[in-house]
């Protein structure tokens, strides 16, 4: 325990220490003294709702022109989603019931109460389940997808759901009861999400007086949320949560008519984003799709800019996390699954599918430059979403090998593909244990993945996230960091060397947890030559490599087959087994892929392994 906290207090600071333990005692003090949460409370009054302004006739003449396949999909999912089946992290129907129960995870058949104080629910229960499902229906990203329908169809019963469902969700969460008022940024997405179907409805009048109180109501309880939570999302989590919860702050005073809280908070989402955001692009919480996550919270935000009148001032950085994601890209838009995937698409507005990074990264790109960075295609109704057009001038922008060293991203391109690796000098907390990690795309198959992340309330979950679930070198009973529970890592790894250019690499990590780890890496004409070096007094190490590729064992190593042909080999030597193992692209979905694992002796404190992959 004392390693811990000596651990927590160098790494993550005495600032943070002391904030996470006043929010402990907060909660606390609530739990035993319930008339205290008012003191954290503002009095608030919503005066005016009507905040986003799109261009609904260019919109519809899009949808009007996508293939019927894709209308279908949108409507599919809209008619489910009126009988309270919600497609839950992008991938999976869950099943919420008709009229929908606000309070129920789908997947146990268990729910919370809705008559128990926010606070007083457990964020783990293994009975319940992950509180995440829970709180895929109450964000009311459907609602996206009832305007679209109704853009394409003009059928009023979108509408009707939209109306029915705001009144439902009130009458069974009042504030601040439930699972649905633990989290400020549960608390925004849903007023946003509110808000834009609001603006569709009422700019084709179908809204009424009680649908308006209803909406105020909505954004009262959500704003309220963020204001009396914002300590915990702004000094004890400083990710994702801290931009999602500032827009909020944004949107809630901007409802308020509150002109010195709008100004304030964009001063403070300016200043996230240079906390946040690194020169070269990087993002530091260390997750592609919470990377895509922010930058779509940020296009929201440009939306609303001219109706608040404010606009952020912090572009470059987010230019280059654009570039940055662009140049990790496969040709169909997919990127490395890596650092945690909470399955989270936050504004679904184009009919790409989730693993698509195009339709953000264009759209983000297009806003700071008034250029485009792909030609025409389906991410093209994101852009006017939260753009005005969509006839720009295509921006000249080549994928090559590149450093992003501050971030810690190197990727070295082949003809056909790339690989990247990690190798990160952290500044904020890790999730994964994936210092040096390898990405190997070729002829767009992800041939060596990361293994992803599944559920953060699971023990697959924990598997997929440690060492053992990357491309790395495994220790038996040894991970890189110590992780506490479902987010806390203690004695992070530290990068003790770096060298690049456009066709090799070379890099060291030390683990405090007592070794450390080099790798070098050469592009060769036909695929890539890796040399790794552990130094550790233990007996025996794994070098491990995930693929959702058949494997077959050769003399020589192994090979990767995709649609029964030869796409890669490996040639190493060792004692190789192949495991049955997990991949997840997609929250709380888990598809088999193969763990290759090749075992060495460590002689002298001492291994040395030296590899090819060759691409056919």
């Amino acid at each position: 325990m004392i390693n811990v906290l000596r651990s927590v207090l160098s790494e993550y600071g005495l600032g943070w220490t002391i904030n996470r333990n006043l929010y402990s005692a907060k909660l606390k003090i609530m739990t035993k003294f319930p008339f205290t949460e008012k003191l954290f409370e503002k009095d608030i009054e919503i005066k005016r709702i009507d905040l986003f302004d799109f261009n609904l006739e260019t919109i519809s003449d899009y949808l009007s022109k996508i293939d019927i396949e894709a209308k279908g999909e949108i409507i599919d999912i809209a008619d489910k989603a009126m009988e309270g089946i919600i497609k839950g992290f992008s991938s999976v129907d869950l099943n919420f019931g008709d009229p929908i129960n606000w309070h129920l995870n789908p997947l146990t058949g268990l729910g919370n109460s809705k008559d128990v104080k926010w606070y007083e629910i457990p964020d783990f229960d293994s009975n319940v389940g992950d509180i995440k499902v829970i709180w895929e229906a109450s964000r009311l990203t459907h609602f996206l997808f009832f305007v679209r329908a109704y853009l394409i169809t003009r059928d009023k019963k979108y509408y009707i759901a939209f109306s029915n469902q705001i009144e439902n969700w009130l009458k069974n969460n009042p504030y601040s009861y439930g699972s649905n008022y633990k989290c400020g940024q549960e608390a925004t997405l849903r007023m946003i999400n509110v808000l834009i179907a609001y603006s569709v409805f009422n700019d084709y009048g179908l809204i009424t007086d009680e649908d308006s109180q209803n909406v105020k109501l909505i954004v009262d309880g959500s704003y309220k949320k963020v204001l009396s939570n914002f300590f915990y999302a702004h000094k004890c989590i400083k990710n994702n949560h801290t931009f999602s919860e500032i827009l909020g702050m944004i949107i809630g005073a901007w409802c308020s008519d509150d002109r010195e809280k709008v100004k304030k908070a964009y001063k403070l989402m300016n200043s996230e984003i240079s906390n946040q955001f690194l020169q070269d692009g990087g993002y530091t919480q260390y997750s592609f799709n919470y990377h895509r996550f922010t930058l779509q919270i940020l296009e929201c935000l440009h939306k609303i800019s001219k109706k608040t009148g404010i606009s952020i001032t912090e572009t470059d950085r987010l230019k280059n996390s654009v570039l940055l994601l662009h140049q990790v890209q496969a040709d169909n838009g997919d990127v490395p699954n890596y650092g945690s995937n909470d399955g989270a698409l936050i504004f679904p507005l184009s009919t790409c599918g989730y693993r698509d990074f195009r339709p953000v990264l264009n759209t983000t790109y297009a806003l700071i430059e008034k250029k485009r960075l792909y030609e025409n295609g389906p991410f093209d109704e994101e852009l006017l979403w939260f753009g005005d057009e969509i006839d720009l001038p295509m921006a000249d922008i080549k994928k090559k090998s590149e450093s992003f060293n501050e971030s810690g991203y190197y990727t070295i391109r082949h003809d056909d593909g790339f690989l990247m690796t990690c190798l990160q000098n952290y500044k904020s907390r890790p999730a994964h244990m994936d210092q040096l990690h390898i990405d190997v795309w070729h002829k767009g198959v992800n041939l060596l993945c990361d293994s992803g992340t599944y559920s953060y309330a699971s023990e697959l979950g924990k598997e997929l996230t440690s060492t053992i679930g990357h491309n790395i070198v495994k220790i038996f009973g040894v991970d890189q960091m110590n992780k506490h529970g479902a987010f806390l890592v203690t004695d992070w790894t530290k990068r003790d060397y770096v060298e690049f250019n456009d066709s090799s690499f070379y890099g060291r990590m030390n683990s405090k947890n007592g070794y450390s780890h080099e790798r070098k890496i050469l592009k060769k004409e036909n695929g890539y030559l890796i040399e790794d070096k552990l130094l550790s007094k233990a007996g025996t190490c794994d070098f491990i490599f995930h693929s959702p590729c058949e494997v077959e064992l050769s003399e020589e190593g192994f090979i990767l087959l995709a649609d029964n042909k030869k796409i890669a080999s490996v040639k190493i030597k060792g004692n190789i087994r192949v495991e049955d193992s997990f991949s997840s692209l997609y929250y709380l979905r888990k598809d088999r892929v193969n763990r290759i694992c090749v075992s060495r002796k460590i002689e002298d404190g001492v291994c040395k392994v030296m590899y090819e992959i060759n691409l056919y």
